[in-house]
């Protein structure tokens, strides 16, 4: 696997992974009653993104790392996956 492959794999990760972590801990301007002029008051009052960041970071190592290994190893290739021919019609 190249090393471009492994970088795609990550970036792909990485962006599912920011988007489950970006909703946990928000609390609106609504919720904290502070509301700033021109905003509306669903946003958020602090977002963190550096920590939302970092979590993501780690979080997306992780969940790539296996996948990225199961790829390179071959531990789940094409043919295992080829349901139809497994349980399609006999030739």
């Amino acid at each position: 696997m190249a090393i471009t492959s492994m970088g795609v794999i990550f970036a792909v990760v990485w962006f599912m992974t920011l988007f489950v972590v970006l909703p946990l801990g928000a609390k609106s301007q609504r919720e904290d009653g502070d509301v700033a002029v021109g905003t509306p008051a669903s946003a958020p009052s602090n977002p963190q993104m550096r920590r939302k960041f970092k979590i993501t970071t780690i979080a997306a190592f992780l969940i790539s790392v296996p996948i990225i290994l199961v790829i390179n190893y071959q531990l789940i290739t094409v043919d295992m996956i080829d349901l139809f021919k497994r349980f399609g019609p006999d030739s």
